[in-house]
């Protein structure tokens, strides 16, 4: 009979069999009974009655006087795995005694090792007068152990509380391994939890600590191992996506980590073949044991989706690492390209990065985010007004509304010494020289603070490898989402066509010439070029989508509107950005070279080791990123009757 452990309901007890051997046992209530089994049955006497098993593929057959009963077994009493016998086989010392401990832990009762060493593991019940006990065994010319001897009852009570000697850190480390897998962010307070919940055991907080860091240790490496394996991770990506760059750079007599950049060759073709020249510059921080700065360089696609063109890591936020960023960016794309495009940078104009696109980018326009100067700008005046006659300026098209805007916000306040340190030349549409195709914010950092957050205890080259997998996941979905669309443009740019060409019925087109159109309204008269695609409103030239006087002069002498947006906006761009793929890299085992030490760590004088910043100690300061803080603000109304804020003209309740 095969081994098979049953729970068998007989009136009001119980009874656990385990077919081992040809042998059952059986316990019911405080008795015990030994049964022979003979011909596929096991007949037991359990006081006055008798119970009949017979195991049927997996199932048990209760037989007691006259009635039968199908009873299906009870798989999670105790697992299967905890069981030992005699003639068990191990493949070697190390897993024989993880199995002997575990099997203590799930049956609760406490282990002392007799004796333990590389030829044979004895072990024993820690309580006085129990006759459990284990002998296990090198087998002889070969490497695995047997079982030889097992005394297998236990006559005393077992561990009474949440409390066990076997519930070590290794031992924590090894039932967490799996949830860290999937969930590398999980708590110590959770792990605790979770042991206690599934196996019945009560450990430390520090136990859960140190078992988390051991078993990320053993999934993902140490933090030390992932700066010596960058070099040969780098080499990696060249050899799999041919066309990326991959460089990083030590410091000091030891070689300590300082630098690491990264660009793919599909983020590389997508950004200078199909994405529009504008590139966002961000950085998050890394709370990790040697912390660091994750710094993005990010373009859009045609339908407004973040498109990370290159990241990296450093040491530290310094103005050397970010000229080292910048710079490596400028050579990747100029290697890449005949023509340098004209670039549109936004980001937060720290000195440091104003600098360094000055020296690499000289023709770039360099512009603020939006979303930074309006936090900005709250926390100087806390006028909600104000705020919202800022937002106002901020999009104004031309400058005389610009100007008037201004006027408006100079009765509320003196906002002059504030606009000194913050120029409108360098966020104001109506004074900006640069394109932003409407957009005027930074997307990439909601992306980066996920990313570190959720990298922060990862090795670094677990951390890339997490970024390339989300790159890969993005370019994938993206790909067949672009092959989905039959437009000409993505629906992002359709919508802006469709509400440009359904305002522009109230207007009067006058044509001047082929190309040139007046157009005239009860508010104002505009000027349409349709080969240079200019209209003096500014729109169409700012965000790069016919206005609603282009539409009106295109469709009057038969045009199509949408063939006359950026060539960005267009689905054949879209599915040009994702054509390419990024490949996966190799598992590190499989990875060689010949200037590789053990393990496929590098030759001692080429190891790269730890920055020299750690983290200091206590618990790090978790910055929260609120999302409404990405968004612009509602718009206050105000009355046009009695001035007051939070109502409008129709409901106030002054007379007339």
């Amino acid at each position: 009979m095969e081994d098979i452990q049953v729970l068998v309901q007989a009136e009001d007890s119980q009874a656990l069999v385990q077919a081992e051997d040809r042998q059952a046992l059986v316990q019911v209530e405080d008795s015990q009974a030994l049964g022979q089994a003979e011909d596929n049955q096991i007949l037991v006497q359990a006081e006055d009655n008798q119970v009949l098993v017979e195991a049927e593929d997996g199932q048990v057959l209760v037989e007691e006087d006259e009635d039968q009963s199908l009873v299906e077994p009870e798989k999670d009493l105790v697992p299967r795995d905890q069981f030992l016998f005699i003639g068990q086989e191990f493949t070697n010392v190390d897993t024989c005694r993880r199995a002997i401990k575990d099997m203590a832990v799930a049956l609760h009762f406490q282990l002392r090792v007799v004796k333990s060493d590389r030829s044979r593991f004895i072990a024993k019940c820690n309580t006085e007068g129990c006759p459990w006990r284990v002998h296990v065994a090198k087998c002889h010319g070969v490497p695995t152990f047997t079982v030889r001897t097992l005394q297998g009852e236990h006559t005393c009570e077992g561990v009474q509380d949440l409390h066990h000697q076997q519930a070590t850190v290794n031992w924590v480390a090894r039932s967490v391994e799996a949830r860290l897998r999937d969930n590398p962010q999980i708590k110590p307070k959770e792990i605790l939890q979770d042991i206690r919940d599934q196996h019945g055991v009560a450990v430390s907080y520090m136990q859960a600590w140190r078992g988390k860091e051991r078993s990320m240790a053993a999934v993902h490496g140490t933090l030390e191992d992932g700066y010596r394996l960058l070099p040969a991770y780098c080499e990696q990506i060249g050899k799999t996506n041919p066309g990326s760059v991959a460089v990083y750079k030590g410091a000091g007599p030891d070689n300590s980590f300082q630098r690491f950049f990264v660009s793919f060759q599909a983020s590389i073709y997508g950004f200078l073949n199909a994405c529009r020249p504008l590139l966002e510059i961000d950085k998050a921080d890394l709370k990790g044991k040697y912390l660091g700065t994750l710094l993005c360089a990010s373009a859009v696609d045609a339908d407004h989706m973040i498109f990370p063109v290159a990241f990296g890591v450093v040491d530290s936020e310094s103005d050397e690492n970010w000229m080292w960023f910048i710079s490596e960016l400028r050579k990747m794309l100029g290697v890449n390209t005949d023509k340098m495009p004209v670039l549109t940078i936004i980001s937060e104009r720290q000195p440091q990065v104003v600098e360094a696109v000055e020296v690499n980018f000289p023709t770039a326009f360099h512009g603020f985010c939006l979303r930074y100067l309006s936090e900005n700008f709250r926390e100087e005046f806390k006028s909600p007004k104000l705020l919202n006659l800022f937002w106002s300026a901020v999009y104004a098209l031309t400058t005389a509304e610009f100007d008037s805007k201004v006027k408006d916000m100079m009765q509320v306040q003196d906002v002059m010494p504030w606009f000194q340190n913050f120029p409108p030349n360098l966020w104001a549409v109506a004074y900006f020289e640069g394109i932003r195709y409407g957009h005027f914010s930074l997307g990439i950092t909601e992306i980066l603070y996920n990313w570190a957050l959720e990298c922060h205890e990862l090795p670094i080259v677990q951390t890339v490898e997490y970024i390339r997998h989300q790159l890969t996941y993005w370019f994938t979905e993206r790909h067949n989402l672009a092959l989905s669309h039959n437009s000409v443009l993505v629906p992002s740019a359709e919508k802006l066509i469709s509400e440009s060409v359904s305002d522009s019925g109230c207007y009067q087109v006058l044509r001047a010439n082929k190309v040139e159109f007046e157009i005239v309204s009860s508010e104002r008269t505009n000027i349409v070029d349709t080969q240079t695609r200019f209209c003096s409103c500014r729109r169409w030239q700012i965000y790069g989508i016919p206005c609603a006087h282009a539409a009106a002069a295109l469709l009057s002498c038969g045009e199509d509107p949408r063939l006359y947006a950026h060539d960005c906006f267009s689905v054949m761009k879209y599915r040009e950005t994702y054509s390419q793929q990024i490949y996966p890299i190799p598992d590190r085992i499989h990875w060689s070279n010949s200037s590789s030490g053990p393990r496929g760590l590098y030759k001692s004088d080429m190891i790269l080791r730890p920055p020299k910043i750690r983290r200091p100690p206590g618990r790090p300061k978790m910055k929260i990123l609120k999302m409404e803080s990405l968004k612009r603000p509602k718009r206050i109304v105000q009355c046009g009757r009695c001035h007051l804020l939070g109502h409008s003209q129709k409901k106030c309740s002054l007379r007339i």
